[in-house]
């Protein structure tokens, strides 16, 4: 894989001054999620595992961000997004509803759940939940490409995004509070913000990344 901001460690910043007591406290909490599931049960489990699998398959050489676990986290505290679309259940019931749904649609036309399909099967799969076409009694009048939408891709990417690690890729220096950005412009950095890698100047950007704090 290569990198595009190489040699930059966004955590590196966290005892330096671009972070304050509650950006700090805010990053330990986020990298202290739970790794086993307080919401789902043991076969919603799988199934979530597997379709975060599919949907943000993550590199093999680096740590993976534990998107099953943020997700399970979320519903635990009942943090909510504050709206929901029409047809729409509770988020905890949706998920429910529609990791059930995978499993019944995978039972019924494979004869195995959908965490022991092969990938392109539960590639198949979720195609047919996007585009609306997925039917499972477990949906319950949910509409699928909804959950699709608004459940499956709305909180596997903002779970994703939320993490240090995605933000070691795309350069991100965290919440910067209180030292904040001031060159906000298209082609401007701060100082204390990653070195994008461009063709030649590899070595340069890791060296400036390394002193990034």
């Amino acid at each position: 894989m290569t990198e595009r901001y190489p040699g930059y460690d966004v955590l590196a910043k966290r005892d330096g001054p671009s972070w304050n007591d509650a950006t700090r406290r805010a990053v330990d909490a986020r990298l202290a999620v739970p790794r086993t599931p307080q919401f789902f049960n043991a076969t919603e489990w799988r199934c979530l595992e597997a379709v975060c699998n599919r949907i943000l398959p993550q590199p093999a050489e680096r740590e993976k961000i534990p998107l099953p676990c943020y997700v399970d986290h979320k519903m635990h505290t009942q943090s909510r997004d504050g709206y929901r679309y029409p047809g729409m259940p509770e988020q905890g019931e949706a998920w429910r509803r529609g990791l059930a749904a995978l499993d019944e649609a995978a039972m019924r036309e494979h004869g195995a759940p959908f965490a022991y399909l092969a990938a392109e099967q539960q590639d198949t799969m979720l195609t047919e939940m996007q585009r609306g076409r997925l039917q499972a009694n477990a949906l319950d009048g949910m509409p699928a490409d909804s959950f699709f939408q608004h459940r499956i891709i709305h909180d596997l990417c903002a779970a994703y995004y939320a993490h240090p690690i995605a933000w070691n890729e795309i350069g991100f220096g965290g919440p910067a509070s209180p030292r904040g950005y001031v060159r906000l412009d298209l082609n401007r950095r701060d100082p204390w913000e990653a070195a994008e890698a461009r063709p030649g100047n590899e070595e340069r950007a890791r060296r400036e990344n390394a002193r990034v704090r």
